[in-house]
């Protein structure tokens, strides 16, 4: 995968501007390790940093084609898994190609199609395209929103780039926040409001949309969008064709050449994945999958079953590698260097993140890279298919808020009365709740349980599954190793949408229409195993580590978190024995991950200098 940038302006010659296209460039090295390039004009600036997987001779970018007297430059983040089908589409209309990248398969489907390019694309992807004869700077990023993609408008310049650190390198973008950033990192973090880039004047292209900026300013356009209708398959029908979706996806996101891996906890998703990898393997005569796991040292004495996480997955684990027959590889990460990598998670992510969930992913993808560059991974498959908790609970049914933000109240008590008479904390979640229940698309007749689960599926598809997608981008990418996502195929995706929820819950279990699809594929175990979680630890040491952190923070006058906190509530809560164990966030982050996240919070405000507006 690959970190992009870029700079327009309509009043400085940019071919004085190296410095600074170069600096921007930068900041995305570790997304792109292998390669680095510019290309600049008095208008218009691309950076491009590559990390290579397809095509090492003839991908380079920023990648420039002429037609006549037109000139398009593209810099492209992403994987095309149609690329085959649309470069037969374009020779057959009488184009030739200099290499077999997907960068110059889309940039070519750029000139064919123009804005339209998107429509025929199944893939990951954020790219800019610069028409040099029009003036014209063309933006798009994927369906499922994937790939990121920030940028920010500046009188009469345009600035973009894959991270928010990438705008931030220019010296006209500020660390500043306003009440509304402000109320995303405090009140709704770490889930942001789509769109939304937290800092002043920085915005996010949304996932499903292109842009477009010329002379005439900025336009958005969504491209795609989830759309409600009878499903008109029955049960035997379903299951056949979501087996085929899932089957097809991943096979298509197979194409590299560089090594391809799978991600695997033992669970129903990455085995699945991994099965399908195996059988394509096998196929091609490719050998063994390499499977690669994640767990924490000494956790088998320190688990603590619960609703949420039922049972650890070393064992799945081992059950699924030997009868598929992989190669796996076991990663334990200790608890020193998973409070150490807190800082290094947030960097990764500008923003303060999930906490020892996101470092831990990055150690994780950290020791995979070594062996690998390409990984596959089951995320998304519980927002596609409701598997979560909050799918079949009637608290969270009948909650007039987000599913996953069970013990707001107690995190609302920990906030300064300053801070609440600035952001309004629930009017702010209720005013983002109003917003997202608005652009569910209905379904005219639907009975009121159905309509209420298609609301909770559009809430974790559009409001829960871009957290967990961030964390997944930020922290493999900033080991520079690709992971792709096969749920998020927006075939399948459209399909298991409209699938009425007592087929999705078919056998009275959730994802039941995928545990159907893949009966034969893995062990019955495994086929009825409840849902777990991305594991984390339960070591008592990592909860003293990040509580001892927190309280060096609250006894610092200097701390930039102080004017947002209740100082003695929360002292009062790290000093307490009785730490809470809801969760605050999703499934994962209680106590422990709270202290850790206020942490977060204090480094993000003292290294990025955050100043309020």
């Amino acid at each position: 995968m690959c970190g992009i940038t870029g700079w327009v302006d309509w009043e400085q010659d940019l071919t004085r501007q190296v410095p600074i296209l170069e600096a921007m460039t930068a900041t995305l090295a570790y997304r792109g390790p292998d390669a680095a390039g510019t290309w600049i004009s008095a208008r218009a600036a691309l950076g491009h940093r590559r990390l290579i997987v397809v095509d090492p001779a003839g991908g380079g970018q920023p990648m420039v084609r002429c037609r006549g007297e037109e000139k398009f430059v593209v810099s492209y983040n992403g994987e095309l898994y149609n690329t085959e089908d649309i470069r037969r589409d374009l020779l057959a209309r009488g184009y030739t190609f200099r290499g077999h990248s997907d960068t110059e398969v889309l940039l070519t489907a750029y000139m064919e199609w123009g804005s339209d390019c998107v429509e025929h694309f199944n893939g990951i992807f954020a790219f800019a395209i610069w028409e040099a004869a029009r003036e014209r700077l063309f933006l798009a990023r994927d369906r499922l929103g994937v790939k990121p993609l920030f940028y920010t408008c500046l009188n009469n310049s345009f600035l973009f780039g894959s991270e928010l650190k990438a705008l931030l390198a220019h010296p006209a973008v500020k660390a500043e926040v306003s009440a509304e950033g402000l109320a995303e990192v405090l009140v709704l973090g770490p889930a942001r409001t789509p769109g939304h880039g937290v800092f002043h004047n920085v915005d996010e292209l949304k996932p499903g949309y292109y842009m477009i900026y010329d002379r005439r300013g900025l336009r958005l356009h969504q491209y795609w969008s989830l759309r409600s209708s009878p499903h008109p398959d029955d049960l035997e029908t379903t299951v056949a064709k979501v087996r085929q979706l899932l089957e097809d996806t991943v096979e298509r996101q197979l194409v590299a050449d560089v090594p391809v891996c799978t991600l695997l906890s033992g669970g129903l998703d990455s085995s699945a994945v991994t099965a399908f990898t195996a059988r394509a393997f096998q196929a091609r005569g490719q050998g063994p999958v390499h499977t690669w796991s994640v767990d924490y040292v000494d956790n088998n004495r320190y688990f603590q079953p619960s609703h949420f996480q039922p049972n650890p997955d070393a064992p799945w684990v081992q059950m699924v590698s030997a009868y598929l027959g992989t190669t796996h590889h076991y990663v334990y990460i200790d608890t020193p260097e998973l409070v150490n990598s807190l800082k290094a998670a947030m960097r990764a992510r500008d923003l303060p993140g999930m906490a020892d969930v996101d470092s831990s992913l990055l150690l994780f993808c950290r020791e995979v890279k070594k062996e690998a560059t390409v990984a596959l991974s089951g995320e998304a498959a519980d927002e596609v298919f409701g598997g979560y908790p909050w799918f079949r609970s009637e608290k969270a049914l009948a909650a007039d808020t987000f599913p996953w933000n069970r013990a707001g109240q107690e995190r609302l008590r920990l906030l300064s009365p300053e801070l609440k008479d600035l952001v309004r904390p629930e009017e702010y979640v209720a005013q983002r709740y109003r917003e997202a229940l608005a652009e569910v698309p209905r379904l005219p007749g639907e009975e009121d349980r159905a309509a209420r689960l298609r609301e909770i599926s559009y809430l974790s598809l559009t409001r829960f599954m871009p957290v967990l997608l961030d964390r997944k981008d930020r922290m493999s990418m900033a080991v520079g190793l690709e992971v792709r996502v096969p749920y998020c195929d927006h075939r399948l995706v459209e399909y298991v949408w409209n699938i009425p929820w007592e087929m999705k819950f078919a056998g009275q279990m959730e994802k039941g229409i995928l545990r159907r699809a893949l009966e034969d594929l893995l062990p019955a175990a495994v086929i009825t195993r409840r849902k777990s979680p991305y594991p984390k630890t339960y070591n008592p040491a990592y909860l003293e580590a990040v509580r001892s952190w927190l309280l060096e923070i609250l006894a610092d006058t200097a701390s930039p978190l102080l004017p947002f906190i209740d100082v003695p509530a929360v002292k009062a809560l790290a000093l307490s024995r009785e730490v809470f164990n809801l969760p605050w966030f999703g499934q994962l982050m209680s106590g422990p991950q709270l202290f850790a996240y206020l942490a977060q919070v204090d480094t993000w405000m003292r290294e990025y200098r955050v100043t309020v507006r």
